[in-house]
């Protein structure tokens, strides 16, 4: 996985990339948990999102927010994350004229950030978004949902309480041609701890499902 470095707004964006040899697979952007609380791109669930879409043929790209790692810049609440993620997708795709598709994943913060990113790129078919913030920022941007995808939270969860995630897709569920898997992992918390076999089953089992039904 090749280290990268390319420009952003606030300078220099660090992040590690895997190129398919398939001229014409799918991008696959991974988005970080909160830089505050010590997110980065080496968080072990971003780690594991990112085996499961290079294991499956993507061009893979997770990358580190402004002001983290190596990358330039200072915390920006979401706007600038915003920025920077919009300029890791560009890169992708100079890298990847041919993709046809492109997913996004993200943790915590880095859900609420992919979602926001999805709703600016139509390019965007899929998403799976881990422990989204419900509770802590606003996803009423998503009206309507632009994508299908999965949302996967903790049933322990102390940071982000699994009701307000259970109401954000409620809501997504409601909207017409949009598909929502949402499921739960009983006795895990925020941040998978011990849980993150079973978290990256679920991933893998509904990339696996989604992508043959792609195909």
């Amino acid at each position: 996985m090749p280290e990268v470095i390319f420009n952003g707004a606030e300078g220099r964006i660090e992040g590690r990339y895997h190129h398919s040899k398939d001229h014409s697979a799918p991008i696959a952007l991974l988005l970080h948990p909160h830089p505050q609380h010590g997110g980065t791109m080496n968080n072990k669930v971003v780690y594991a999102l990112y085996q499961s879409f290079v294991k499956r043929g993507f061009s893979t790209l997770r990358f580190n927010f402004r002001g983290v790692g190596r990358s330039q810049g200072q915390f920006d609440n979401g706007p600038g994350e915003l920025s920077d993620a919009a300029t890791a997708l560009d890169w992708a795709q100079t890298y990847n004229p041919n993709a046809q598709t492109c997913w996004i994943a993200g943790f915590s913060f880095g859900a609420w950030v992919a979602m926001q990113l999805m709703m600016r790129r139509p390019e965007i078919s899929g998403f799976i978004s881990i422990a989204p913030p419900a509770s802590i920022h606003d996803f009423s941007f998503l009206a309507p949902c632009p994508a299908s995808g999965m949302i996967l939270h903790g049933d322990k969860d102390d940071m982000v309480p699994q009701s307000s995630v259970d109401k954000l897709t409620q809501k997504l569920q409601k909207q017409k041609n949009i598909e929502i898997d949402y499921r739960t992992i009983k006795g895990c918390d925020h941040f998978f701890q011990n849980h993150l076999k079973e978290m990256n089953s679920h991933v893998e089992s509904y990339l696996d499902t989604h992508l043959n039904l792609e195909s």
